[in-house]
């Protein structure tokens, strides 16, 4: 049986306030785009960052192709691009030379530094802005950028944190074509939103999480898919509320 590109099992970790993920298992496929959605402070980026050691868990394991992330050798992590929370950018540096360094510190063999870095360029329309300072970027494009750094070296697994984010519609159309490429070349994708529309054109399964917890799923081809999204958090936010006095 072939191993999932990335998997959790039993992720626990609590913060102050009860704010945390508790317990949250996941699994992304080879050639999969999974999606997963929830209000502001669902615990969404909290996730991403134990899935990839960003943060120990209290409790639970996260492997990538089935090896465990605290025993991972580096080629395993070669094979992961991600982008959680804000772009890095070195501000003062344009935007070709970040994406070599980002290059190297991907291992990308010199040899094929150059040729990944104008790949990258080409594919997310960034040549008009090669030449300019990251610091003086839009938004919009700072964020290009950053999803530029994370694929320039074709992970196999893909961690995006609200990967739209600031884009405009022709950017947005390019990022989705490009993830709907990587998934049918193999690459396992987790991209975290509050877009519902936009994940509903890409995705293969969209998980609900409210709370720290997943609390269900939506058909990417319902109808309704919003409707079905507030009923899931309407539900479990009367669980709570409806929970004894400790």
């Amino acid at each position: 049986m072939t191993e999932p590109r990335l998997a959790a099992h039993g992720l626990h970790r609590m913060f102050a306030a009860e704010a945390g993920v508790r317990g949250i298992d996941l699994t992304v496929a080879r050639g999969e785009i999974h999606a997963m959605v929830g209000l502001n402070g669902a615990g969404k980026t909290t996730l991403m960052r134990l899935l990839l050691g960003m943060l120990r868990p209290d409790s639970g394991v996260t492997r990538i192709d089935g090896h465990d992330i605290r025993t991972a050798p580096a080629d395993i992590w070669a094979r992961v691009g991600q982008l959680v929370d804000h772009p890095l950018a070195y501000g003062d540096l344009d935007t070709r030379t970040n994406l070599m360094l980002a290059a190297r510190l991907h291992a990308v063999p010199r040899c094929q530094v150059t040729k990944s870095v104008e790949r990258i360029i080409a594919e997310l329309d960034l040549g008009r802005y090669a030449c300019v300072r990251a610091r003086t970027l839009s938004q919009g494009n700072r964020q290009r950028l950053g999803l530029a750094a994370a694929l320039l070296h074709d992970p196999t697994v893909i961690v995006l944190d609200e990967p739209t984010n600031a884009l405009d519609p022709a950017a947005v159309i390019l990022i989705r074509e490009t993830l709907l490429r990587r998934a049918g070349a193999g690459a396992g994708i987790l991209v975290s939103s509050h877009h519902l529309d936009e994940v509903a054109r890409v995705a293969d399964r969209i998980t609900v999480v409210n709370r720290g917890t997943v609390i269900g799923a939506l058909d990417p081809h319902g109808v309704d898919i919003e409707r079905g999204f507030f009923n899931l958090v309407h539900a479990d936010n009367k669980r709570h509320d409806d929970r004894p006095a400790a």
